[in-house]
């Protein structure tokens, strides 16, 4: 590809050299960059691309892409922002794969694995075209499932999955759209045809500073979509309503001026039930994953698919048909009179939701289980202590991914929301040990919820990636 087809929709400052140069790839990882490759000059939180220009031309970059013009005499392109200009470069290096599929984007701060993977499901169900998924928990191109690290990767990343999702036939992508995401501009010059809003609770906040500058990020959703799907019964949902460029279809559990209503709600141990209530038309929803938060799951996954023009009778049958999703609230065997859940519950707010959800179908004790991650935001450490203890019989606070922080530094954040707790607790660090303990004392009838990792089958200690599943961990406990 020549040089000038990739920098076709790319606003050039300055450049030294000919459009008619060939390009052999794109890259922004100097580990990764091949000859003829162009390198994008990227400044990241650890580091700088643009102090790797040297390397990258070692290696045979045929250009660089940069907003600071090398100091050495290499052939190079002035742009004003490299982290567009990669997403940008990536796209056309792939051959503009997102116009080639119907985008779905749902973003907030819960439910975004749940609502994409159930949306997911009812596409398929309801259109009979393959669908590929981008999440935190994995990516997958129709039934094909590819492991995923990040809620959304960069660029780079997404442009060759949307690619392959393309190739393989693909006729709808859904993604999670993280705040780093839109705040980085990973997702630059896509276009959604559907953008949906779950919620928004404190998340995030050392990388944005305040609520304020966290929801402003998860509002650029609604700038880059035809339609919206915005949950009303959330404070900011204001502001997603605001900078949505086109039509929005509200829906709320408690505000009737919604455009979609849930109704009756039931609550059940293993699921929910109740109606949706939209102008001139009600339908029954019951979906086998418990808690209030599933209802509205539910209604963002109806209000998407509305936007997406699904017959409502035939998406209420394929949310009946869908199971749960890994992590999410999700019961693990064991062989006697207690239960063990698993969910990913890592923010105040999702702990207080499993939690209380637990709690209301209970007949024994809930024991809650968690620890907080390192190298995060510290302020949401004493709010989980503490929701933990005022909605659980007994907990165990133990470690998460403590990362490059001190484990025990951590836990006594945590301990420092249960100061005045009279909920009895139990402090075990490593994580493995804690489970243990958990599974060992359960007594009849009691719920163990073990939150923070979900879907996740590592711990991350240091800066090193251990495996580590809480479903083998328990299984290991139940066979000693």
């Amino acid at each position: 590809m020549k040089l000038g087809q990739l920098l076709e929709k790319i606003e050039v400052i300055d450049q030294n050299t000919g459009v008619d140069m060939e390009i052999h790839g794109v890259s922004f990882d100097t580990r990764k960059l091949e000859a003829g490759s162009v390198f994008v000059a990227v400044s990241g939180f650890e580091s700088d691309g643009h102090d790797y220009i040297p390397l990258a031309m070692e290696k045979g970059a045929a250009c660089v892409i940069c907003e600071k013009k090398p100091e050495a005499d290499v052939p190079y392109v002035l742009v004003e922002d490299s982290r567009k200009a990669l997403a940008i470069l990536s796209s056309a290096w792939f051959g503009y794969p997102a116009e080639k599929l119907i985008l779905v984007g749902v973003t907030g701060t819960n439910g975004k694995t749940t609502v994409t993977t159930l949306l997911k499901s009812v596409i398929e169900q309801c259109t009979g075209c393959k669908a590929g998924l981008m999440g935190t928990s994995l990516n997958m191109i129709g039934e094909e499932e590819i492991p995923s690290n990040l809620t959304t990767p960069e660029s780079y990343d997404i442009q060759e999955l949307l690619q392959k999702m393309v190739e393989a036939g693909c006729k709808y992508a859904v993604m999670e759209v993280s705040s780093h995401a839109l705040s980085l501009s990973r997702v630059h010059g896509m276009e959604y045809e559907v953008g949906v809003f779950t919620n928004l609770t404190p998340e995030h906040l050392d990388f944005h500073g305040s609520m304020e500058n966290y929801a402003e990020a998860k509002a650029q959703l609604f700038g880059i979509s035809k339609n919206s799907a915005i949950n009303i019964d959330d404070e900011y949902a204001d502001i997603m309503i605001e900078k949505a460029k086109g039509p929005v279809l509200s829906y709320a559990v408690n505000n009737d001026s919604a455009n979609l209503v849930g109704k009756d709600v039931k609550l059940y141990a293993g699921k929910v039930a109740f109606c949706a209530l939209t102008i001139g038309h009600l339908v029954r929803v019951e979906l086998h994953i418990p808690g209030m938060f599933s209802v509205y799951n539910a209604l963002a996954v109806m209000a998407a698919a509305h936007l997406l023009g699904l017959n409502p009778e035939q998406v209420t049958q394929a949310l009946s048909d869908c199971s749960g999703v890994k992590g999410r609230a999700e019961v693990v065997p064991v062989d006697g009179d207690f239960t063990v859940l698993i969910d990913y519950a890592h923010t105040p707010d999702a702990l207080e939701k499993i939690v209380t959800t637990v709690k209301g179908s209970a007949t024994g004790r809930v024991v809650t289980l968690f620890g907080c991650g390192g190298d995060r935001d510290n302020k949401k450490r004493p709010l989980m202590g503490g929701i933990a203890a005022e909605y659980s019989d007994f907990v165990i606070v133990t470690s998460d991914n403590p990362r490059t922080e001190d484990p025990a530094e951590i836990i006594k954040e945590i301990l420092a929301g249960m100061k005045n707790t009279k909920t009895p607790y139990k402090v075990i660090e490593n994580r493995r040990e804690a489970i243990h303990w958990a599974v060992e004392n359960a007594q009849a009838g009691d719920v163990i919820i073990l939150a923070g990792k979900g879907h996740e089958t590592y711990q991350i200690l240091g800066k090193e990636k251990i495996h580590f599943d809480e479903r083998e961990v328990v299984a290991e406990c139940l066979k000693k």
